[in-house]
């Protein structure tokens, strides 16, 4: 998928991969919902980056993610505690402050606890 800022590939395109594969229920989903600033600056280079990072953290389920004129990326943790330990990632901690500084007019972050799901 592209952003709609960028020529970059954010995320995988396969389709096997769009919806992520989780464990059975309770597990964590970091929900983070922003809308960007006018081109690139890096962004979608960043983005990348983050993704590969954050599937290399121990907790790390899976992610998924849309971008239209509000992106939502939604990443799966095993546990609090690895949401934390990602969200406090030395090089995830400069992502944030460019985010805040070039990339985001604003955003929102939700944890939530996922209790049940379902496929189809």
């Amino acid at each position: 998928m592209s952003s709609d800022n960028s020529n970059a590939t954010l995320f995988s395109e396969d389709s096997e991969e769009l919806i992520a594969s989780t464990p059975q229920p309770p597990y964590y989903a970091v929900i983070f919902t922003s809308v960007r600033t006018p081109g690139d600056e890096g962004y979608g280079d960043m983005a990348v980056e983050m993704e590969r990072l954050a599937r290399q953290q121990e907790g790390f389920l899976g992610v998924e993610s849309a971008r239209n004129n509000v992106g939502i990326t939604v990443s799966y943790w095993q546990s609090e505690e690895a949401i934390k330990n990602w969200k406090a990632n030395a090089r995830h901690l400069f992502a944030q402050q460019q985010g805040r500084e070039k990339w985001y007019q604003n955003y929102t972050v939700r944890i939530c606890k996922v209790e049940r799901d379902y496929t189809f």
